[in-house]
């Protein structure tokens, strides 16, 4: 067992009776290095104003820094069981060491955090079967399926400067550690390694700036297809099972260049033919980061009624985007 470090925050004022109830965030990217840990690091002012949101309204937040950010080993990026696994170990530790929290949660994440709250609710079951989940709010979350990818290689052309290459030098640092025949500088040029290299020790927005200051593309980056040698890594970047017993409210932007609409209609989509519960909502003007403020618009009365225990039906029979 490795320790996992994360913060609680509670409230202003007094608890209700029972205690507050728990909204365990899951955060976005923000590197693999110790320094990107969230509660070292400090929060991007958009996440600051979005938990706020949540404490001004009387919910408790706990949020772990997920496995490997800021404790000993690296942090598996996109691994869900990893991730799963700190959460559901952070809300066992807030609601059993005498804090006034309620005995009910309801997960909420972006992007990265997104696809962890989701395979939370999937590992719960049997890693923590006396939690007490009550829903899921992802907004932005990745599906690395054969399709999805397909659908990512034809937006971004290979000569284009991709300032999402940091996503994949990411990536590539979780196949180095399922895969021990995997290493990354077989695969990137002298070109983009010095830049590449830098995931250690630099965060991602730094990876992303510079990235985007000395122009690399795919093209520019790689000398090999870095896909096949990823294999490995987005299996363990997929979800235990689909099928979940809390429901799911997944917000997506309709402007998302990081994880596009196409690929979180699939994970939609696949998520309602298990038999989940799911309220899709779409935000057309909106991209990857801007639609987690505004979606707090339908995600609110959501997660109001998830802790009432009202039986959510969801939308899957009524998605808002096209299902060809």
């Amino acid at each position: 067992m490795l320790p996992v470090s994360g913060v609680l925050f509670l409230p202003k004022g007094t608890p209700p009776e029972g205690g507050w109830p728990l909204m365990a965030w899951t955060h976005g990217t923000v590197g693999v290095a110790d320094i990107c840990a969230p509660s070292w690091n400090g929060r991007q002012a958009q996440d600051e104003e979005y938990l706020n949101r949540f404490l001004a309204r009387g919910y408790a937040v706990v949020a772990s820094d997920y496995q490997g950010l800021g404790t000993r080993g690296t942090h598996p990026y996109l691994h869900t069981r990893a991730a799963a696994f700190s959460n559901l170990d952070i809300i066992r530790a807030v609601q059993n060491t005498g804090f006034p929290i309620a005995d009910q949660t309801v997960l909420f994440g972006q992007s990265q955090g997104a696809g962890a709250a989701i395979a939370t609710a999937g590992y719960a079951p049997d890693y923590a079967p006396e939690l007490k989940l009550s829903g899921v709010v992802a907004t932005g979350a990745p599906y690395f399926t054969p399709a999805a990818l397909e659908a990512l290689d034809r937006i971004r052309k290979p000569e284009d400067v991709d300032p999402m290459l940091g996503y994949t030098f990411l990536a590539m640092t979780l196949a180095q550690q399922v895969d021990p025949a995997f290493s990354m500088r077989d695969y990137i040029t002298d070109t983009a390694w010095p830049i590449a290299e830098r995931v250690s020790d630099t965060c991602y927005a730094g990876i992303k700036e510079r990235v985007t200051q000395a122009r690399l593309s795919r093209a520019n980056s790689f000398k090999l297809n870095p896909r096949e040698g990823l294999r490995k890594a987005f299996a363990a970047m997929g979800y235990p099972d689909l099928k979940l017993s809390i429901p799911v409210f997944f917000g997506t932007g309709g402007k998302d260049k990081d994880t596009p609409p196409r690929m979180q209609a699939g994970l939609v989509m696949a998520l309602c033919r298990a038999g989940t519960s799911v309220q899709s909502e779409l935000y057309p003007e909106l991209d990857h980061r801007g639609v987690v403020l505004p979606s707090t618009a339908d995600s609110v009365p959501f997660i109001e009624a998830a802790f009432a225990g009202e039986v959510i039906v969801g939308n899957c029979d009524n998605l808002p985007f096209k299902t060809d």
